[in-house]
């Protein structure tokens, strides 16, 4: 099979003006896939009702006409949930382009490090056997502190086993994830068999918890950490080169390594904790956002954000609506998704 020859190099100046294009344009994207999502689902709610209910809301200069019964279905289920997929997505992408970059792994996803099987085994805790002894919030915080323990795990594993390289600090991650998930398995085991079918939903992912009170956790770790990774753009863009690169220009490569992957850990654990385990997201962003803006950091980070915000808001509303009023779970929609983007990726390749 002959090799496609590769399309000439941009000039910098005009790959930084399409990146900035490309960021106005998913910005309105991801505006318009957030009123889609509030407006479509089981009940329709027509666009003109939707912004009345929201200059309602925030204003309260706008007389409703509209039943009480749309005002909660779009202000109280449907745009919290839209907005936790954009939260989400926006994590997931830009901790993927990082994990990718610092690695040079291109299959790197925030899912390498076995943090998804530490929050798995928090949940399944809280849901088979401890009850939600904390209300709504037993769940993800439960989750959040399994992806914190199994950061932490990893982190001893590496330091005790010396592997400050990438390969092996993914082995490590493997390892754990391996560990985590045999005890998360023996929970279920153990637990009630009639509730086992709350745990594989939530282990397939899903947003239908979303609550305006829960919000505010995944957006105060994904701003200062997503911010800090890319304020690290140039030495990431070291990173991808080789650690030789980047220490001879002077960047602690072990340790820098260790804080991308704390960074990337505290992200993936507070979106895990709120929307269970999502795949693809991460691992495929940073692939599509590198075909059209290259591959520097600065602008594949945002990007990788932007992009997976605008595909998990799309990709939610289309689980809400394809077997309504029942919700599929949302990683069946991103797996299928994600398994044929990356047969297209490898088709173009080849």
């Amino acid at each position: 099979m002959t090799e496609t020859p590769l399309a000439t190099p941009l000039h910098p100046a005009l790959r930084l003006t399409r990146a900035a294009g490309f960021a106005l344009g998913g910005a309105g994207a991801l505006f318009l896939a957030i009123l889609l999502a509030v407006s479509i689902g089981a009940v329709a709610v027509p666009l003109s009702t939707v912004w009345g209910i929201l200059a309602h809301q925030i204003t309260g200069l706008v007389t409703p006409d509209w039943t009480p019964g749309r005002e909660a279905i779009v202000w109280d289920i449907r745009f919290p949930r839209a907005l936790l997929a954009a939260l989400v997505g926006a994590g997931l992408g830009i901790t993927g382009a990082a994990l990718q970059a610092v690695t040079r792994n291109p299959l790197a996803d925030p899912h390498l490090l076995g943090i998804s099987s530490g929050g798995a085994f928090g949940a399944i805790a809280a849901l088979l056997h401890t009850g939600l002894f904390l209300g709504l919030l037993t769940v993800p915080l439960m989750a959040f502190g399994g992806a914190l323990a199994a950061t932490l795990m990893v982190l001893a594993a590496a330091r005790l086993t010396g592997a400050t390289s990438a390969d092996r600090l993914v082995l490590a991650g493997v390892a754990i994830s391996f560990i985590i998930m045999a005890g998360a398995n023996i929970l279920i085991f153990l637990g009630d068999p009639k509730a086992t079918h709350t745990v594989v939903f939530w282990m397939l992912g899903g947003l239908g918890l979303a609550q305006w009170g829960h919000l505010i956790y995944p957006l105060a770790v994904l701003l200062p950490a997503g911010l800090w990774l890319w304020s690290q753009s140039a030495a990431l863009n070291a990173m991808s080169l080789g650690d030789e690169t980047a220490a001879s220009l002077g960047i602690p490569v072990a340790r820098f390594r260790l804080s991308v992957f704390v960074a990337g850990a505290l992200i993936t654990g507070v979106m895990v904790a709120f929307s269970g385990i999502i795949g693809f997201v991460g691992l495929m962003m940073p692939h599509l956002v590198r075909l059209i803006a290259g591959g520097d950091n600065l602008r594949v980070l945002p990007l990788s954000a932007l992009f997976g915000a605008i595909f998990l808001t799309l990709a939610d509303t289309l689980a809400r609506v394809v077997m309504a009023p029942e919700d599929m779970p949302i990683g069946v929609v991103t797996g299928l998704i994600g398994g044929v983007f990356f047969l297209w990726l490898m088709a173009r390749r080849t």
